[in-house]
C-alpha cells in the first residue's frame, strides 16, 4: 500500500487508544452520577485478535438494574459492530438477563458475520497441514430460558440455529469438509451461579453443564461442563480458575468441532488452528489492582484436544501471558482489558475486549 508503514500505523493506533482511554473515565463517571435502572455505555471499538487482526467499529454496553433490590444481580447486554483488516464484518448482540429476585434467567446471542477464514484440518497435531482459505456468511442464533430451582441453582433449555452459507473455497478438499453448513440444536442445562459480577467476578463460583442434541446432515450430541472459581485476597488480589470440557458424540458438523483459540476459552492460539471432537482445558488468572483505574493480570493454562477419551492428554498445549486492566465503570466494575498470550508452535495472540474472559 502506497505511503503505508507498520511503524506509522502503530503510532496512530497507540495515539488513538491513549486518547480513548483518557475519555473513558469521564464517560463512565457521567453515567454513574445518578442511580439509573438502565445504563448505556456507547464506545468506539478498537481491538485486535489473531483471527481478525485489527478491528474497529462501535459497541453499546447495557447494564440493567430494573428491580434495584439486593436479591437481583445486575443484568447486561451489548450490541456491537466491527470491521476487520481481514475484510470481515461482524454484527453481534448478546444478553444475560435476571428477572426479579432471579426467579428466571435468560441468555442469548444474535450473530451475523461475513468471514474469510483459514482451515488447517482436524486433529490435535496439524503443524504440517496446509493453510487453506475459505469464506462464508455466518448466522448464529441462540436463546435460552432458565428457572431458579434452588439457591443460585437454575435449570432450563435453549435453542440454537447455525447456518454457514455462501461458502467459497480455493480447495475442493476444504469444500468437502465444509459441506455440512446448517444445524439446529436443542439443549438442556443445569447450572449454579454464585458470582458477584457476571462481567468481572472476584468472588463466588460457577458450574454449568449443557447437553445439546443437534439435527443436521448427521445427528450428534454435544456435552459441555464448565467450572469456575473466584477468590479475593488482601489488597484486591483475585485468583480466578476455570476448568472447561466439551465432548462431541457422533459426527459433528465442521463448525461444531471443539477448537483451541479465541478470546473465550484458550487465548494464545489462532481460533481453529487446532480442532477435534473433544477439548479439555484448565485456565488460571491472577488479577490485581495497580494504581488509579489500572490493574494487571497473569494468565496461564494447559489444554488438550483429542479424538476419543483414550487419547486424552496425548498432546498438551500450554498458554501463558499477561494483561492490563482499565476500569471504565466503577459502579458496575467493568474493565477494558488488553491481553497478550503465547501458545506453543509459534502461536500467540493479542486481545482487546470488555469484561473478563471468564
Amino acid at each position: 500500500m502506497s505511503g503505508f508503514s507498520l511503524l506509522s500505523f502503530s503510532k496512530w493506533i497507540a495515539t488513538a487508544m491513549l486518547c480513548w482511554l483518557c475519555l473513558l473515565p469521564s464517560i463512565a463517571q457521567e453515567k454513574d452520577s445518578t442511580e439509573r435502572k438502565v445504563k448505556v455505555l456507547p464506545f468506539p471499538t478498537l481491538g485486535y485478535e489473531p483471527e481478525t487482526k485489527f478491528h474497529f467499529g462501535a459497541v453499546a454496553l447495557f447494564t440493567l438494574d430494573l428491580y434495584q433490590d439486593s436479591m437481583t444481580r445486575t443484568s447486561n447486554a451489548k450490541i456491537e459492530f466491527n470491521y476487520t483488516l481481514r475484510n470481515q464484518i461482524i454484527l453481534e448482540s448478546e444478553w444475560n438477563y435476571f428477572f426479579k429476585e432471579e426467579q428466571w434467567f435468560s441468555q442469548g446471542l444474535l450473530h451475523f458475520s461475513r468471514y474469510p477464514d483459514l482451515y488447517y484440518g482436524v486433529g490435535p497435531s496439524t503443524e504440517t497441514s496446509a493453510e487453506l482459505l475459505f469464506e462464508s456468511n455466518r448466522v448464529n442464533l441462540r436463546g435460552g430460558l432458565y428457572r431458579k430451582i434452588g439457591n443460585h441453582l437454575f435449570t432450563g433449555g435453549a435453542l440454537r440455529y447455525t447456518n454457514y452459507s455462501r461458502v467459497i473455497s480455493d480447495s475442493l478438499i476444504t469444500f468437502n469438509e465444509l459441506r455440512q453448513r446448517e444445524n439446529l440444536g436443542i439443549s438442556g442445562a443445569l447450572f449454579y451461579d454464585h458470582r458477584n459480577n457476571l462481567l468481572n467476578a472476584s468472588t463466588g463460583a460457577y458450574f454449568r453443564t449443557d447437553l445439546e442434541y443437534n439435527l443436521s446432515n448427521t445427528d450428534y450430541t454435544l456435552l459441555s461442563i464448565d467450572l469456575r472459581k473466584y477468590h479475593t485476597f488482601k489488597y484486591g488480589f483475585v485468583l480466578a480458575g476455570r476448568m472447561y470440557n466439551r465432548f462431541a458424540f457422533g459426527t459433528p458438523t465442521f463448525y461444531d468441532y471443539s477448537v483451541l483459540g479465541g478470546d473465550d476459552y484458550v487465548r494464545g492460539y489462532f481460533y481453529g488452528r487446532y480442532r477435534d471432537k473433544h477439548l479439555s482445558t484448565l485456565q488460571i488468572e491472577m488479577r490485581t489492582p495497580l494504581l488509579w483505574r489500572v490493574g494487571l493480570a497473569l494468565i496461564s493454562g494447559v489444554s488438550s484436544l483429542y479424538p476419543d477419551p483414550a487419547a486424552f492428554g496425548a498432546v498438551i498445549r500450554p498458554n501463558y501471558g499477561a494483561g492490563i486492566r482499565f476500569l471504565v465503570d466503577k459502579k458496575d466494575n467493568i474493565n477494558l482489558r488488553f491481553d497478550y498470550v503465547v501458545g506453543n508452535d509459534q502461536n500467540s495472540g493479542f486481545y482487546i475486549s470488555f469484561g473478563e474472559s471468564f
